[in-house]
């Protein structure tokens, strides 16, 4: 695959960057179509203080992200150090350090979306089901779950672009260790640090712009068809 100029380094952080998101979007959205169905249902105490919550990574600097990721997930973290002598699951300085930093990065893009989907769901089709006899698990899978495909598509790609594009969170809480957090833009960033390196950064930069247009292009189509599967349904 030498065709694109990349040499062994760059295409270890291509790799470990599609690993990341990948592994970010698909261990974040069981929470995030939970998250976004309690916001756009649900009638508690504390909701607003729920929401702030889930939307924080958005106002605060990414750098503060990783740190209190740092603090929390870290060797000597509370939740790090227990999900390591109980489990063997280490996230400081590992690539699944650099995933739980894109997820937390991308959930409030992917709850965003997903809940405008759910509060644009026609209720009275729910209720329907719910007349003729389907329990709320039945009614969900059955009739909200097609509805709301679309924007889980999108909340999705918003999220896995996020995880690809992710820097400040990620080099604060898992440093820049080629090949094993070195992402993406982790390696634009080395290269832009070194004399002659502009050339890498171009490269990269290319394929990153690639990898995003590709999943827009692929979340554009499949929201089309999951739109008018649903409509015939």
């Amino acid at each position: 695959m030498d065709w694109l100029g990349l040499g062994p380094q760059e295409w270890t952080a291509v790799r470990l960057s599609l690993k990341v998101a990948l592994w970010a979007v698909a261990a974040s959205l069981p929470f995030g179509i939970a998250v976004a169905l309690l916001l756009a249902r649900g009638r508690f105490w504390g909701k607003a203080l729920l929401n702030g919550a889930v939307h924080l990574p958005l106002i605060l600097p990414p750098v503060v992200t990783g740190y209190a990721l740092l603090l929390g997930f870290g060797r000597q973290g509370p939740l790090g150090s227990f999900l390591a002598e109980q489990f063997g699951i280490v996230f400081a300085f590992r690539w699944t350090g650099a995933a739980l930093a894109a997820a937390v990065m991308g959930f409030p893009l992917m709850v965003r979306a997903i809940r405008l989907s759910i509060e644009s769901v026609d209720r009275r089709l729910e209720q329907a089901a719910g007349t003729l006899g389907a329990n709320p698990l039945q009614v969900f899978l059955t009739v909200t779950l097609p509805l709301i495909l679309p924007g889980i598509l999108a909340g999705t790609v918003l999220a896995f672009a996020k995880a690809m594009g992710e820097f400040g969170a990620t080099i604060t809480f898992v440093s820049n260790i080629p090949g094993e957090t070195q992402t993406l833009p982790s390696a634009i960033y080395t290269f832009l640090q070194v004399p002659g390196g502009e050339g890498g950064a171009l490269r990269l930069t290319a394929v990153s712009v690639a990898i995003a247009m590709a999943a827009l292009v692929a979340s554009e189509f499949l929201a089309r068809r999951a739109g008018r599967g649903a409509g015939a349904g």
